[in-house]
C-alpha cells in the first residue's frame, strides 16, 4: 500500500521518539539527581535550616480572594477539563509558595471536573 511523503515523515519521527525513549529518561533521571545534590549541597552549607520552611514563616497572608467558579465544566470537552486541571493544579502550587497567598476557592466541583480530579489527582481533597 502506497504512503505518502507525510505519512512516511510522520513514522519515522515516531520512530526515532521511541528509540531515544531511553535516553530521554536517563536524561531527566541525572537531571533530578544534580538538582537533589545541589539541594543537599546549599542545605549543608546553610546554618539556619531548609529555605522553604524559612520562607513560609515570613508570608504574609493576603485579604484578597480568588474563586473559581467550575460550574461550566460540563460544555466544555474533556481535553479543555483536563487542561482546567492543570491551571487549577497551577494556581493552587503558585499560590503555596506566594509571599502573600489569596484565600483560594473552587466553587460548583462537580461534574466532569471532579471526576478527572479524583482519577487523576488523589491528593486535591487536601487543599481544603
Amino acid at each position: 500500500e502506497p504512503m505518502s511523503k507525510r505519512q512516511r515523515k510522520k513514522l519515522l519521527k515516531q520512530k526515532q521518539w521511541e528509540e531515544q525513549k531511553d535516553l530521554r529518561r536517563q536524561k531527566r533521571k541525572e537531571k533530578r539527581q544534580k538538582r537533589k545534590l545541589e539541594r543537599q549541597s546549599k542545605s549543608d552549607s546553610s546554618n539556619e535550616g531548609n529555605d522553604r520552611k524559612r520562607m513560609r514563616k515570613e508570608v504574609v497572608p493576603s485579604t484578597l480572594r480568588l474563586i473559581v467558579d467550575c460550574s461550566f465544566d460540563d460544555l466544555m470537552v474533556l481535553k479543555d477539563v483536563k487542561k482546567l486541571h492543570k491551571q487549577i493544579q497551577r494556581c493552587y502550587a503558585e499560590n503555596r509558595k506566594a509571599f502573600h497567598p489569596v484565600q483560594f476557592y473552587l466553587t460548583s466541583h462537580g461534574g466532569q471536573l471532579k471526576s478527572n480530579m479524583n482519577e487523576n489527582d488523589k491528593g486535591w481533597v487536601n487543599w481544603k
